[in-house]
């Protein structure tokens, strides 16, 4: 075959809808404004007065103020097929072939997020406490510097999940999805969501605001090649991306040393 019939859109596609199948955080992270270049971009708005009215009105100057964000953290994935024009011209033959892939760039991208996320200084201290009582004082905290109680989640792992399993105070009725929302398992008006790529799987609660961190990413070169050590091709891709905390008031951690 020709690898100048390779379409590396149609491979991208097909990885990106495996990694958004799974991706948690895409969900708990705010999107940039734009993308220039290697270079993702947040604006903010400043805040609007609230004056008393006493029969004039003032309009003040709006400004926006911008944070930029170099793509720095990069990760690729490469494997063999045996020809790479027959599996894109079946089509349904590259799912199986790119899974792995998306699914293996969703773990690293998780990971990143949520280790960003682990940097903050605002804690709840364990001690005694259970899982379901810090989630509780988490949102207290958030609540206290005024943060939107719309968009929160409360990131947990496998640990975590055990113990609130063993709190009859936590409904036995939840749905585990694939991009780990725990369906049906709202805690003090929180979201849940489940992810094994927090705090390596030792215990950690994160709550959040979706707009606490930023996040950004590109697939870039998608390539094909007739590879020389192997009767096969090869099929090759870097993702770029970035990650920062833009509020650091909107994140509250609880860890066990």
């Amino acid at each position: 075959m020709a690898v100048t019939t390779f379409i590396p859109t149609i491979w991208e596609a097909r990885l990106l809808a495996k990694f958004h199948e799974r991706s948690v955080g895409e969900l708990i992270t705010t999107a940039p404004t734009k993308i220039e270049g290697n270079k993702i971009v947040f604006n903010h708005v400043s805040n609007v007065s609230i004056n008393s009215y006493t029969g004039t009105v003032n309009f003040e100057d709006l400004t926006t103020s911008k944070v930029e964000l170099p793509m720095d953290v990069k990760k690729y994935w490469a494997f063999k097929v045996d020809d790479v024009d027959a599996v894109q011209s079946a089509g349904n033959l590259i799912d199986p072939h790119v899974q792995e892939a998306g699914y293996g760039l969703q773990e690293a991208t998780d990971k990143l997020i949520l280790d960003e996320a682990l940097k903050t200084t605002n804690t709840v201290t364990k001690g005694e406490l259970k899982a379901y009582d810090i989630i509780v004082k988490c949102n207290t905290e958030l609540n206290k510097k005024k943060v939107p109680k719309a968009d929160r989640f409360a990131v947990i792992n496998a640990v975590v999940l055990e113990e609130l399993n063993l709190d009859a105070r936590f409904t036995a009725n939840y749905t585990i999805l694939e991009n780990g929302i725990i369906e049906g398992g709202d805690i003090n008006g929180t979201k849940l969501i489940f992810s094994e790529e927090l705090n390596t799987g030792a215990y950690a609660i994160v709550v959040l605001h979706k707009s606490a961190i930023g996040f950004g990413k590109q697939l870039q070169e998608t390539e094909a090649m007739r590879l020389q050590n192997a009767f096969a091709d090869g099929v090759r891709g870097l993702q770029v991306c970035g990650v920062k905390t833009l509020r650091e008031n909107a994140i509250v951690k609880c860890t066990q040393e």
